[in-house]
């Protein structure tokens, strides 16, 4: 499975197969492992150690190491084509139209107008082939406008939900 990963503004891709890591394509020896009972991850790399909190915050999630936090994504393989067939990018903010990376039946409508939304909030879910799949929102914002009703079925492509931008704070 592949993923990329976002540490503050650096991004890597990383690729793990079975025992197999690879970032950025090259070929590295990783464990990453926690530690009972604490937000502490150990992380081995290439044979050297370190030791790290992963911290939930609002907007996701933050390493904390040496007294300084970095935020971080993580998005799988399936996650970036949605993106991409919708025209969403992570990390940017959430104005504007959110569409149906696939036809589908609309499950749940998860926001209501003026509601606000935090980065990576699922705003419809959509049945697909038998799977039930949450479409998120980008980035922060508020609700404005439903564009679809549970129950309804939807083509590749059409309006879900309109997001506006809203400064945070």
């Amino acid at each position: 499975m592949r993923y990329t990963v976002t540490v503050g503004e650096r991004a890597v891709e990383v690729e793990v197969s079975g025992d197999t890591v690879r970032l950025n394509g090259e070929l590295v020896h990783a464990t990453l492992s926690g530690i009972p009972r604490t937000p502490l991850r150990n992380l081995v790399l290439n044979g050297h150690a370190r030791t790290f909190a992963m911290v939930r915050s609002d907007g996701g999630w933050s390493v904390q190491a040496g007294g300084r936090a970095w935020p971080v994504g993580v998005v799988d393989e399936r996650t970036q084509q949605l993106r991409e067939l919708t025209g969403q990018r992570a990390g940017h903010a959430a104005g504007g139209l959110i569409r149906a990376p696939m036809p589908g039946l609309v499950v749940r409508v998860e926001v209501e107008p003026g509601q606000r939304l935090d980065a990576g909030a699922g705003v419809v879910v959509l049945e697909a082939m038998k799977m039930e799949n949450e479409i998120a929102t980008p980035g922060p914002g508020g609700g404005k406008a439903g564009h679809v009703k549970e129950g309804q079925a939807v083509e590749k492509g059409a309006p879900l939900v309109e997001v506006v931008e809203q400064a945070e704070g």
